[in-house]
């Protein structure tokens, strides 16, 4: 996976990502756009969902998740921790 766009780069926050075609993950989340939200208990929000990617770490402190939603992925975020400021 390749980011062509980091976040703070544009004014809407936005990051777009490319796929290689071996890639593991599913087709979903590698064809379709996500939207991402953070939320307090990731356990909780996944109950009951199709869930696409199990829980993972991509970065201390952090914990994410993606389900399917009506032939849409969406990624939960959890912060273990606080991040520091970017400012």
């Amino acid at each position: 996976m390749a980011a062509l766009v980091q976040p703070d780069d544009h004014l809407g926050h936005h990051k777009w990502k490319r796929f290689e075609p071996e890639s593991p993950l599913p087709e979903l989340v590698k064809t379709v756009p996500h939207v991402a939200f953070e939320v307090d208990d990731l356990e909780s929000e996944l109950e009951g969902k199709d869930v696409l990617i199990e829980p993972n770490s991509p970065a201390p402190g952090i914990v994410v998740a993606f389900v399917g939603d009506d032939r849409a992925p969406v990624e939960f975020i959890q912060l273990l921790e606080a991040l520091p400021d970017a400012d």
